[in-house]
Order: structure tokens, then sequence, then C-alpha cells
């Protein structure tokens, strides 16, 4: 579990990467910089959010290139296609596995949430 300087802070009570054997986890992921929501819509907090998931794999000797499965939660389903560019702009030609979904709301009124699974062994 790592909880190194310069890290995303997290908004809960949970850790924002474990190592789980040859798996690093990385928690959900907002489009936060300096504790605040990154302006420009859904497409800035994707491309915030996905520079956080690197942070932290980061801070494990690891690299988005190492991210086998994502989970993007989306506030609203209309975001679909402007969350894809974004996506598709922040990981290149990488392609992990991916569900995406609409939810209810997400934490600090956030426009999207996404967690990743990253194979290190």
């Amino acid at each position: 579990m790592t909880d190194a300087p310069g890290n995303p802070r997290p908004v809960g009570p949970y850790t924002p990467v474990v190592r789980a054997g040859d798996w690093l986890i990385c928690s959900g992921q907002l489009g936060l910089r300096d504790g605040a929501l990154v302006e420009g819509g859904v497409g800035a907090q994707v491309t915030q959010a996905i520079a956080n998931i690197q942070t932290l794999l980061a801070s494990e000797g690891a690299e988005l290139a190492s991210v086998a499965k994502t989970t993007v939660f989306l506030a609203d389903i209309a975001d679909y296609q402007s969350m894809n560019d974004a996506y598709v702009g922040a990981l290149g030609d990488h392609r992990p596995a991916r569900s995406a979904f609409a939810v209810v709301g997400l934490p600090l009124g956030a426009l999207v949430e996404i967690e990743a699974w990253a194979h290190v062994g």
C-alpha cells in the first residue's frame, strides 16, 4: 500500500493503490488536481484521472502500459463519446479491457471516475 508524496489524496477512507501479488489495484480516481476537480468537462476529468492513475502506478515502479483492466464510471452516459476520445488520447495505443457505465452520482460532483488494475508480475 502506498501513500507516497505526490500521489493523489483519497477523498475517503481507502488506500489509493494496493499491491496484491503480481497486481497493482488503483482505487477509483477522479479528475482531481491539487484537491479540486479540473475544469473543462468530462474530457479534462478523464485526462486528469488517468494522469492520477499514472502517478499511482509510478509510485510502485509501474506504468500505464501495465494496466490490464479499467472501469469507468460516468455521471451521464451521454458523455460516453467524449470520455472515449479523452481516454484514447490519454492511453495512446494501449487498450486494456474496460467496462464503462453510468451511475447515479460520483463524489464531489465529478463527471467521471476511473479505477485500474495493472499486472506487474
